[in-house]
This record gives structure tokens, sequence and C-alpha cells, in this order.
């Protein structure tokens, strides 16, 4: 960093303003602590509590309002604006690292650099979203889930005006309804899954009930709109030249792989939103070198973390979903609980365990919907070889095969035998997929006895710095060649 780089000083740093963030901020500071909370947004919510341009609300505020997720976010705002946390929204976190004193964050923020040291720092950085490849995945016109979530929640804007909603989990019935909520046709619903592995999660779905019943809300208002569902079904193809035009649909058994005999279903379309459910950020844990573990209930590779949020390295917390998908009541409870307990670490004694029941009905609920994406194996396992798995690079199977057969055996060596995920990205698009590719690669030579096992041994990127692309020119600054200091020449 250029000298003179703005430096904050502060006992706890949070990197992330969702839900789970959000509330260990204001848990901590309630404790007596200096905290800063980060966030590239312009204001805390995350994704589900997303905030929209004050243009784009109704007049209403406080009578009429019928968005759920809009008041729960407006309250949580309100709480953090009443807490005396220090924020820090617009900034881009590039880098991290240990110092003796805790932690150091470099970022940039409105084109200028800042750096953050801290006693504690916690991690609330959610989840990043997971689309497994097909043939015309990268058309343009064809978009995830969560991008379409943020388009709709964040702008108002519909993906397309004629669109399909593919994939698993309960994000398909909400970006579908979103969409008709923005006045444009849903061309089709495709899910992964059966009424049969719905019906399976209601038990727990009805821990929740005003989830649930917003969820029955989607379905009632899809279903009056006449939207055609295609269930036990994925796509298969994304068909366009310059940008989509078409999708074709193909049906799939109880275990997601495609029922041989029947023809495609072709279903013209101008925007495409697809998702296989969303998976921990891991970057910032892994470059810190804590421990994570595989764990596909929870949505794949997480921290190894205790009941408090604190990982296998000192001072370090991490809450919410990137800690494992399990939603946002969840996250903010975990965010509550770290928080609280980094003041107790802190000041040198025992947090405050939780009683087991403290949000159970949310974890459960959390794991439910989760469990509606757990499609991944059968879904790769039929990716076409000429697929492109790394937009980044162009990276397709047939070359993640390659590199397996030259010796790639975790996604680190494939990335140095291909270049999957040296891209801008740095794999966040492409490592689920090239790491189930490798795993089902390790099953089918016998080095693993099961997918889980490979997951595992395939492993995940190491993490580097930059974490996020960011302009030279905000971390060089202004200087001129006098400035830079010139050692004296060593003795002869």
């Amino acid at each position: 960093m250029t000298p003179d780089t703005p430096s904050h000083s502060v006992e706890v740093a949070v990197l992330g303003a969702g839900p789970a963030g959000t509330g260990a901020a204001i848990a901590a500071a309630a404790a007596g602590r200096s905290v800063l909370l980060i966030d590239e947004a312009p204001a805390a919510g995350g994704q589900i509590y997303r905030k929209a341009p004050d243009a784009l609300l109704p007049a209403r505020r406080d009578a009429g309002d019928t968005d759920p997720d809009r008041r729960a976010g407006d309250a949580l705002r309100r709480e953090l604006h009443d807490s005396g946390v220090g924020t820090a929204f617009g900034w881009r976190v590039w880098s991290a690292m240990r110092i003796e004193r805790g932690f150091r964050l470099d970022a940039i923020g409105f084109g200028a650099p800042h750096s953050v040291e801290a006693a504690a720092l916690l991690i609330a950085t959610g989840a990043i979203e997971r689309v497994l490849p097909f043939p015309g995945w990268t058309t343009p016109g064809v978009v995830g889930l969560a991008a379409a979530t943020t388009m709709l929640k964040s702008q108002r804007i519909s993906p397309g005006a004629r669109v399909v909603v593919a994939g698993a989990g309960p994000l398909l019935a909400a970006v579908a309804a979103g969409v008709l909520k923005a006045g444009t046709e849903v061309a089709a619903v495709v899910d992964v899954n059966g009424p049969a592995n719905w019906l399976a999660a209601t038990p727990d779905m009805a821990l929740r009930p005003r989830l649930a019943a917003q969820g029955a809300g989607w379905m009632l208002r899809l279903l009056q709109a006449r939207v055609p569902f295609h269930f036990r079904a994925k796509v298969v193809r994304a068909l366009g030249d310059e940008r989509l035009e078409a999708v074709e649909i193909a049906s799939v058994d109880n275990r997601a792989r495609r029922c041989s005999g029947a023809p495609p279903i072709r279903v013209e379309a101008d925007a495409l939103c697809v998702g296989h459910g969303l998976a921990p950020s891991t970057e910032l844990p892994r470059l810190l070198r804590a421990e994570c573990v595989f764990d596909r209930a929870l949505g794949g590779w997480r921290p190894a973390i205790d009941a408090f949020g604190r990982t296998s390295v000192a001072g370090l917390y991490v809450a919410g979903d990137g800690a494992g998908i399990l939603g946002a009541q969840a996250a903010l409870l975990a965010g509550r609980t770290a928080g609280a307990a980094i003041a107790a670490d802190l000041r040198g004694i025992a947090p405050v365990p939780q009683a087991w029941w403290t949000g159970w009905r949310s974890r459960r609920f959390g794991a439910a919907m989760t469990g509606l994406t757990a499609t991944n194996t059968a879904v790769a396992r039929e990716i076409p070889a000429e697929t492109i798995v790394c937009r980044c690079e162009d990276v397709t199977r047939a070359e993640i095969d390659a590199g397996y057969d030259a010796g790639a055996r975790d996604v680190n060596q494939l990335k140095h035998f291909t270049r999957c995920g040296m891209g801008p990205c740095q794999g966040r698009s492409c490592g689920e997929a090239a790491a189930e590719l490798l795993a089902l690669r390790l099953v089918a030579d016998g080095e693993v006895p099961d997918v889980e096992a490979g997951r595992r041994r395939a492993g995940q990127w190491t993490g580097r710095t930059p974490l996020r692309p960011v302009p030279l020119s905000a971390l060089v600054g202004s200087f001129s060649y006098d400035d830079i200091p010139v050692p004296e020449p060593a003795p002869l």
C-alpha cells in the first residue's frame, strides 16, 4: 500500500454486512467493543435484505408495505444505525493477513486505498452461487438465480421479457414470482426435484410458518399465471448465437440422471435464470489458513467452527452462510452469538452458550432447503465433454479430464495443468464443477470409495490475493520517480 493509505484501528472488524455480519457487529458493539463493519454494498442487508435505491421504493414506508424481506431489512438497518457500529460501505477488501496485533485488511473504497487493523476478525461473506455447466451456459441472456435476485431486488429489473427459471431449490419459486411481479413472462419453471422431494421437506418447512407461507404465496402466484412447471427435469442446452433464443429441457430420474428415449422439450426464451444451490464463500478463511471441512449437507467446503463461530485460527471467526448454508434467520442468530463471543473472548472471559433450542427451527428449515439442492453429482456426471467449465479461461470438461489423465488429483494441480480457476473470478464460478468432476474420476478409477471422499481429496483452491480485481492505479496512487527510495550501492 502507498505511504498515505488511511489506516483504521478497531478491536473488531466484521467483513460482510448481511444478517450474520450486521448481527455480529451490533452484538459486539453492545458489549462495549469498537467495531468496524465493512461491505462492498452501499448499505447493510446482504443478498436477502438488499436495499433498493430510495427512488424505486413505494412511498408507503410505514403502512402498506407487504414485502417481509424489505421490512426485516429496514428493521436491521435501523438497529445498526442506533448501535454505534462504525461502517465502511462501498469498500472492496482485496487482501487479508495475520499481524502481531491480530489481522490487517486492505481495501479499496471510492477509488482510494484503506487498511484496517483489528484484534479480532469476523468473516460473514455469505455464499457463492453454484451453477453446474451445460452447453450454451455462457450465452448472453443466461444468468444465475442469485444474479437474477439482485436485479429484481435492487433495481426491480427483470432479466428478460420471456424467462425460463431452472435448477434446484427454493430460489426457483422466489425468482419466478419476482419475474412475474416485474411485469414479464415466466416461460417455464424447471426443477430437478420432484413433488416427492418437496413433500419430504414439508415437516421441516412447517417449522417456519411465515417462510412456508411466503413460499406458498409464490407458488400460488405462479399457478394463477398458468406458468408451466417441469418437475424432475433439467436444462440440457441453451440455444442462441448473439444471445439466448431458446432452452432445451430434458426429463431426469429421481437421482437427477437424464432419462433415455424422451426427446428434449424446446422452450423459446430470451433469458434463463439457472442455479444449483449455494456454497459457503471460503476465500478469506482459506487465505488465512483456517481449517475447512467438506460437508455437502451444508453446501460443501466450509470453515471448521465451534458453537461460537471460532475457527482454528486464534481471533478469527466465521458466521452465517459462509460457515454453512442455513438461511438468513439462522445466519442472524449465528452472527449475534459470534459477536457476543468475540466481545467475551477479548475480555478474557467465557462466552455464554446459547440454549440448544435457540434457533433450531431456523437451522432445520435452512438445512431442508439446502438439501433440495444436493444434486451436484448426477448433474456434473452428465456434463458433455465439449462444454466450457471455466468460462474465464475457456477450459472444457474434456480438458479437465485430460488434466486428470496427466496426473492432476486436486484442484490446485488441475489449475496448474489447465488454467482452470486462474481467471478474474478465481474459481468462484467453476470451482464446484471442476472439483466434482475430479471426484467422479477418482471414484471411477478406484482411488477413493465415494464422491464425498473424492471431494475431500480434490480439495480447494489455495487462497491468494487479490481476493477481488482491483485497479492498479488505486493501489499505487500519485507519485513521481523522485519519491522512490533508491538504496545505496552495495560496497565492492
